[in-house]
């Protein structure tokens, strides 16, 4: 079981990573959080969950251990794969996601594209005690990168928040409301974009 990768990044994208560790080449998924702080190149560290299903072995990889213990008991609540799982990370950071179970917060994880309010309650009610004795661990940090020129920008941007949930036209409306110079990146964008779909 893979618990930990550290390795040179080989290849990043907005929902995976490729991890060279000793000429292996690790396909690693991973939430917007990360996606946001990794650098563009370089060795990366990440703590890793290693899901097993009949017919394919997935590796999520997170930037903390808190990330990754919240990850497994996002697991543990029924009616949530790994697919929700992350894009429940992707749209919430890990200490606010904590504070949302513990203080029974269901208006700000029904927010989150995918979960609903009878979603929100479940997760509250099963994971509220044990989110309360989760201890915040510590994490690797790593410096954002220098910002790229993506050509693409908004095609990206729009198809990440298709990916996380949105609707297409819900998300083309919020890139509308963005005032952008020609090289703003794909995560400055992104940000901006979950902003406005998060009020």
């Amino acid at each position: 079981m893979i618990a930990l990768l550290t390795g040179k990044l080989a290849y990043k994208s907005i929902d995976h990573l490729i991890i060279d560790v000793g000429g292996v080449g690790y396909r690693v998924k991973i939430p917007l959080s990360s996606f946001y702080v990794l650098p563009e190149a370089g060795e990366v560290r990440l703590h890793i969950f290693t899901y097993v299903k009949e017919d394919a072995i997935h590796l999520y990889g997170f930037l903390t251990a808190e990330e990754k213990e919240l990850f497994i008991l996002l697991l543990s609540v029924s009616g949530v794969g790994p697919k929700l799982a992350v894009n429940i990370l992707s749209n919430i950071p890990a200490a606010d996601l904590r504070a949302a179970l513990s203080q029974g917060n269901d208006k700000r994880l029904a927010a989150i594209p995918g979960i609903g309010k009878k979603t929100a309650d479940r997760l509250i009610l099963e994971l509220r005690e044990k989110v309360g004795k989760l201890a915040a661990a510590a994490g690797t940090a790593y410096p954002s990168a220098p910002p790229t020129r993506a050509t693409d920008t908004l095609d990206d941007t729009l198809s990440a928040l298709i990916n996380l949930g949105y609707k297409e036209a819900q998300a083309r409306k919020a890139l509308e409301a963005l005032e952008l110079a020609p090289d703003t990146p794909v995560e400055e964008v992104l940000k901006g974009a979950l902003k406005i779909l998060l009020k």
